[in-house]
């Protein structure tokens, strides 16, 4: 009893931080940030303070050692106030995670346990023209001696020209087929990296502009896995984390834009009829309308981290539960572009005005649009219902 006491006591502490980061900092930020681009380092760095972006590390690396169910509860709560601020630490974590499930004891030193847990890491792996597959590369590196050099451009990357590391993925040297692929992890700083600006719709202060790696060295201690290994490391390492993550940061927006439209609707009185505009039943309907599907999230999403989390204790691979995570992703895209419409729908001019609600509507277009795609997503779906392979690197394969 007392051991349990103690932990639900470190729990609430840990969560109390998380929050307080929310609060103070992130929150704060959100509307300067979307208004200049602004990449949000200091929601980072109070998160990193907070111990956050660590939350899968183990604790001799610097981190907190929690769950995906920790991970995915951070991602929703940090996505209520800003997805921007989401994005980036959905990447983040699954950078981290990726070294964690794959990269040796020092590699986690140098890129996890460094600067007390404060470099901030992403994924590199779209590549032009490939239709959004952002799991299909056109690249291959070269090798140079016993190291490698990268050859690649990524069409978007998340804190792109921001991150210290990024977990980049291309066809290893002289590949046999598309499958062969490797993944590197590269120093920000190294020379040959050029990033381009980021001028977007939505998400304007998440930095996922363009990416360019020019002969970019890569000493062979940071290659992540083997040669090869690289079809393992997207299905196991890469897709399970990112997708758990990205559906709660869009769950994470509906449930801010539908609390901003409460606050707004229960607040706002007609003087000509001096009623709010929640004593009008048809705003009420649509509020209704938007708690179901918001509510809709939670439940699914503990059960998935949950089973993340079982498969991860088993050494079991996670993609196991890869066609679930992305209908959850689907899902919850879904409903942040639901519920952000029904919100602006209901605040009238007051949510067209710039603020949390115009925000949260054009934010969530991306959701639809972040690999997999929904269009490309709900195909994979129709495929597993009727066993069809889902052809991810060859037609008539996978």
């Amino acid at each position: 009893m007392a051991n349990d006491n103690l932990a639900r006591k470190i729990d609430d502490d840990v969560y109390a931080r998380l929050d307080a980061a929310i609060d103070t900092t992130v929150k704060v930020n959100a509307d300067r940030n979307d208004r200049e681009s602004r990449f949000p380092r200091e929601n980072l760095r109070a998160l990193a303070e907070a111990g956050w972006t660590g939350v899968l590390n183990e604790p001799q690396f610097g981190g907190l050692g929690l769950s995906h169910v920790d991970f995915a509860e951070a991602a929703y709560r940090i996505g209520q106030a800003d997805a921007s601020t989401g994005l980036v630490y959905v990447m983040h974590v699954g950078a981290a995670q990726t070294i964690n499930l794959f990269g040796n004891a020092d590699q986690k030193e140098r890129w996890l346990k460094a600067s007390n847990g404060g470099l901030l890491g992403t994924y590199s792996t779209s590549e032009r023209a490939t239709g959004g597959h952002w799991w299909y590369n056109l690249s291959e590196a070269s090798r140079d001696g016993d190291d490698y050099r990268v050859n690649a451009e990524k069409s978007f990357t998340t804190s792109s020209g921001q991150a210290d590391y990024y977990v980049v993925q291309t066809r290893t040297p002289g590949a046999k087929d598309q499958a062969d692929i490797i993944f590197f992890i590269v120093d920000g700083n190294a020379e040959g990296i050029e990033s381009r600006p980021w001028d977007a719709l939505g998400v304007r202060a998440n930095s996922s502009g363009p990416i360019r790696y020019s002969n970019v060295l890569v000493p062979q201690r940071d290659r992540l896995g083997a040669e090869g290994q690289g079809k393992e490391i997207i299905y196991d390492g890469v897709s399970p984390v990112y997708l758990i993550g990205l559906g709660a940061v869009w769950e994470g927006v509906a449930r801010g834009a539908l609390n901003a439209a409460i606050a707004h609707t229960t607040s706002f009185v007609h003087k000509d009829r001096n009623k709010s505009l929640s004593d009008y039943q048809a705003i009420r309907q649509e509020l209704g309308a938007a708690k179901v599907l918001v509510e809709t999230l939670r439940p699914w999403r503990n059960e998935l981290a949950g089973k993340l989390d079982a498969l991860w204790r088993a050494g079991k691979p996670q993609s196991e539960i890869l066609i679930p995570l992305t209908e959850f992703k689907v899902h919850a895209a879904e409903v942040a572009n639901k519920v952000a419409a029904t919100a602006l729908t209901v605040t009238g001019g007051y949510g067209y005005h710039r603020g949390p609600i115009e925000r949260a509507y054009r934010d969530a277009r991306a959701a639809i649009a972040m690999g997999p795609s929904n269009v490309i997503a709900r195909d994979w779906i129709g495929k597993a219902l009727v066993g069809l392979p889902l052809e991810l690197f060859y037609e008539g394969g996978e």
